[in-house]
């Protein structure tokens, strides 16, 4: 898509692996699929979202299951936007409220989270503390009491060292290797929990890293060398496939980088 998307400049906070944006965005958001929990609440009016196929829906908070195409638009409204770990227990929780791919949140349920949204987005500095209101947001938007499933611990332990690389090179068969399996059995393991193969999961990790290094001032170049890309082309290729939008689009941000608000499970 082009770069008419957005007369945005959205305040990004960042991590590796995922990002909450705050501000008003307008015009579409092509089809997409990313591998991220895509929680949208507006603070004020309502967005608009599609599934791959289907009418847009309008409602005032939308929650997106991992991995699903989906179109946006922000509607020219004020809103926030927050990218979740499946894999974390926030996101593991999150994600059993669900009751289909794209969930409209009641109104009722968005009280939980609207007002102190509403101050971040308007006079962040009497506002909650950033990774605080993301988990208090998400703990207001999950039904019920956090879910007893967990992940298996070798795929957790592959998890965490992905999280802990300076570099994604990680191969299957050295992930395999590192809890003693097959790389066959650990394929099957991985793609059971995770729900993505190993390598279109690692490929969703570069393209997150990439989003930090751009955020940290660097070129196309220069991120797609620090996620371990091939090249700028591959890159942008990449970007546009999991978010719908250039890179160029998302540079247009204000970014601050924090610390990862969602944990992974105990081995």
């Amino acid at each position: 898509m082009s770069d008419r998307l957005i007369g945005w400049s959205p305040r990004f906070y960042l991590w590796d692996g995922g990002f909450f944006a705050v501000g008003r965005s307008s015009g579409i958001v092509s089809p997409h699929a990313h591998h991220s929990v895509q929680v949208t609440l507006a603070v004020e009016g309502v967005v608009r979202i599609r599934g791959a196929q289907g009418d847009w829906q309008e409602c005032e908070g939308v929650i997106v299951r991992p991995d699903i195409v989906h179109s946006f638009d922000g509607n020219g409204v004020t809103g926030a936007m927050l990218f979740v770990d499946p894999e974390s227990i926030e996101g593991l929780w999150l994600r059993a409220s669900l009751v289909a791919d794209i969930t409209r949140v009641p109104h009722e349920r968005l009280s939980g989270c609207l007002p102190e949204l509403r101050t971040f987005a308007e006079r962040p500095l009497e506002a909650m503390a950033v990774g605080d209101l993301i988990r208090h947001c998400v703990r207001a938007l999950s039904a019920g009491v956090p879910p007893s499933r967990r992940l298996d611990p070798r795929v957790t332990s592959v998890l965490a060292t992905i999280r802990a690389a300076d570099d994604l090179r990680l191969s299957l068969g050295d992930a395999a290797a590192s809890v003693f399996l097959s790389p066959g059995r650990f394929a099957h393991l991985f793609a059971e929990h995770v729900g993505l193969p190993f390598r279109r999961y690692m490929l969703w990790r570069k393209v997150t890293r990439a989003m930090v290094a751009i955020s940290r001032g660097l070129n196309l170049g220069e991120a797609a060398h620090a996620a371990d890309f091939a090249d700028a082309a591959h890159l942008t290729r990449t970007f546009n496939q999991t978010f719908g939008i250039p890179p160029s689009a998302f540079m247009r941000g204000d970014f601050f980088e924090i610390p990862p608000p969602f944990e992974l499970q105990a081995l």
